[in-house]
């Protein structure tokens, strides 16, 4: 090909790829190439972009996540988790029902994919510093619970004549609960922090952390499989040489890692970084003969040891909830409805029995913890469901050539029904607990505390989002006055300077639900934003105010962002950069000219520091502070363009300046009606005394002032 064709050829391809030649069949014909050139590749090109062709994968994909969306919204309109919105999904596309889906590999892909992020995120959460404040409960009632239920499972299917290896199966299978249902059920209802959520998510940690050894065993109870004492011996040493090696990288290299790859400030960079550690260390311990499951939850545990856990966290964890849907709508695919028709009496009574054995095993479990009867009793019932990794567990065991209750495919089918209607049942079965528990409280009143906070918890305190020169100043201003101050920022530079400031520095997104609740929102008083853009503050705004709509938000936006994009967002005080300079700035030159009008009093720089004589009855007195005077002239008719009052007052609670009452407005003691602050100090140069709206008293200046 000549020098021109070639310049024309890169000028003229729709895709643009920029290469000499022709490439895609979307490019525009070239002198001297022929039309029926096509080159090795150019089918997949071809497929893609031509009219009336797709690929075999993308309408199973689309019929999933349609339904799974569709039902999902159904589920949350309906106050129903959403998760049991995707095992119905499951459950009406599957291949056994409408058969929408009838190849399952690209869906066994995904949901092997959401498995390993599922399991990633729980390792990211999972810190052993955090954890160290429950680890008794984490320890002996979850340790507790596991081991009674899988115990008694074994025991009562042995009775009725179950083979010992999948007896032994069926008390794993049962030993575990839901942890993705269980904690949407406590989120929903207020009770995380509780002593009845702190103990339910202490058991669901170990639950978690046993799934790993349980992997490690499953294999071993094939009938085929030899070595027996040898082999599980064989198997556990090297899952803990690989833990021994997972823990070294957790302390010494992923936190360097990290944050190298967190100062390109890049978050497609940093999202491809976080996966490719979860996914690959899974890869490479899977090579290792250790489970994907145990090195996906590894991974997320390398990454929790460093400071940009929760950032990786919040960038990780869409991925995570769209491969985690895939997961449940496969599960729900399992269902045969015909199946289950023909056995629902079994089904039924194994639900019942699971129910009962469950919440007594957990029953104990929690007691053992002396956290009183109707805490156990609630935790018991909470628990009492069989987990989603259950079927990870189901699946080892039918490579291994063994089903739950030795009853083949029979087994397979009641095990998901069973999950299934358990997993659907939870918010009913968690607030029967909760009724168990309340009337064993009346007839025994137990004084239930709030479960542990986390490590690094504050309370009470003071979110500043983003961080410069005017949060640094925030900061200092506040923690001066003893409020505890967080601080959320992206950037590892910032969060350095922060961390030398604030009372607590979280690395990661302000738009992130976990980020938020990482930096305690949920006890916050205050979310100040105030680095950030009007659109960027905005987004984050409407974040906040969706996940706790009671926290009051201040906004100072490095922009002229005005009210009515802010306000939708839930913003409720707005700081107006521009305005805030420009007004006192304004007041300052005119007044160094000489050239101030009636307007120009009180002057916003100098301080109003009214000291009350002792001998006043007025009990408002505790609300009088040192203040600056908001504005130069009343605040609110230099709003409305008006300068018509008669006599100016400033609160002596947050500085703003009124007009008098006898004045048109009346804005002084609207805003004392209004703010519920009481006593102004008179603004006019020749006067100085101050008045109680509250108790219509005049007070007078200090004699010692």
């Amino acid at each position: 090909m000549s020098a021109t064709v070639a310049g024309r050829a890169r000028a003229v391809p729709v895709g643009g790829i920029g290469r000499a030649g022709p490439f895609s069949a979307c490019e525009l014909p070239v002198p001297g190439v022929s039309r029926d050139f096509r080159p090795e590749g150019i089918e997949v090109g071809r497929m893609v972009l031509a009219a009336g062709e797709t690929t075999g994968y993308l309408g199973p994909i689309v019929a999933l996540l349609c339904a799974a969306g569709l039902i999902g919204y159904l589920s949350i309109r309906l106050r129903i988790v959403p998760i049991v919105g995707f095992l119905l999904a499951g459950v009406l596309i599957g291949p056994h029902q409408l058969g929408l889906v009838s190849d399952s590999e690209v869906v066994r892909a995904a949901a092997d994919i959401g498995v390993m992020l599922l399991l990633f995120t729980i390792g990211i959460e999972f810190s052993l510093d955090r954890m160290a404040s429950i680890r008794r409960y984490v320890l002996l009632g979850g340790g507790l619970q596991v081991v009674l239920t899988v115990g008694l499972t074994t025991a009562v299917s042995l009775l009725f004549g179950v083979e010992w290896r999948p007896a032994l199966l069926t008390g794993l299978l049962v030993a575990l609960s839901s942890t993705a249902i269980v904690l949407k059920v406590l989120s929903s209802s207020g009770r995380t922090t509780t002593t009845v959520g702190g103990t339910s998510i202490a058991t669901l940690i170990f639950q978690d952390l046993a799934v790993v050894v349980m992997a490690l065993l499953v294999p071993l109870l094939g009938t085929g499989s030899g070595g027996g004492v040898l082999e599980l011996l064989r198997a556990l040493g090297t899952a803990l040489v690989v833990l021994v090696v997972v823990l070294v990288v957790a302390r010494k290299v992923m936190p360097p890692l990290l944050e190298r790859v967190a100062r390109t400030c890049s978050p497609e960079v940093f999202l491809l970084a976080v996966v490719a550690i979860g996914l690959g260390t899974a890869w490479l311990t899977s090579l290792a003969g250790v489970s994907v499951a145990l090195g996906a939850f590894l991974a997320g545990l390398v990454v929790s040891e460093s400071k940009h856990s929760s950032h990786a966290l919040g960038e990780v964890l869409p991925l995570q909830i769209l491969f985690s849907a895939t997961f449940f709508v496969s599960i729900g695919m399992l269902v045969d409805l015909r199946a289950v028709l023909r056995m629902w009496w079994l089904i039924l009574l194994l639900a019942c029995a699971v129910v009962l054995l469950k919440v007594i095993t957990g029953g104990v479990a929690l007691l053992a913890l002396r956290v009183g009867l109707p805490t156990a009793v609630a935790g018991g019932f909470l628990l009492a469901q069989v987990g989603e990794f259950s079927f990870v567990l189901q699946s080892a065991g039918r490579a291994a050539g063994v089903e739950p209750l030795g009853m083949g495919a029979d087994g397979e089918q009641v095990l998901v029904a069973v999950t299934v209607t358990l997993m659907i049942l939870t918010p009913v079965l968690a607030a029967l607990g909760e009724r168990f528990a309340e009337v064993l409280r009346r007839r025994r009143p137990t004084g239930e505390t709030a479960a542990v906070e986390p490590e690094g918890a504050v309370g009470g305190h003071v979110i500043v989002s983003g961080w410069g020169e005017v949060a640094a100043a925030l900061t200092t201003e506040l923690r001066a006055r003893d409020i505890p101050v967080v601080v959320i920022t992206l950037g590892p530079e910032l969060a350095a300077d922060a961390e030398q400031r604030a009372d607590r520095v979280v690395r990661g997104d302000s738009t992130h639900g976990n980020v938020l609740h990482e930096a305690g929102l949920a006890t916050a008083r205050l979310v100040v934003i105030c680095e950030n853009s009007g659109e960027q503050a905005a987004r984050i705004a409407a974040v906040v105010a969706r996940f706790a709509p009671e926290t009051s938000i201040v906004v100072r936006p490095t922009d002229r962002a005005g009210a009515e994009e802010l306000v939708p967002a839930g913003v409720d005080r707005i700081v107006d950069t521009v305005g805030a300079v420009a007004h006192p700035l304004t007041d300052t030159v005119l007044r160094r000219l000489g050239r101030l009008d009636s307007a120009g009093y009180p002057d916003p720089n100098t301080p109003v520091d009214f000291r009350f004589d002792p001998a006043t009855a007025c009990p408002h007195t505790t609300e009088i502070e040192p203040v600056l005077p908001s504005s130069a002239g009343c605040t609110e008719c230099l709003r409305l363009g008006e300068r018509d009052w008669v006599h100016l007052r400033t609160c002596l609670h947050c500085g703003n300046v009124g007009c008098c009452d006898s004045s048109p407005h009346r804005h002084a003691s609207a805003h004392a009606d209004t703010c519920s602050h009481p006593i102004v100090a008179s603004a006019e140069p020749d006067e100085d005394w101050a008045w109680c709206y509250f108790d219509l008293a005049r007070l007078e200046r200090s004699p010692t002032r």
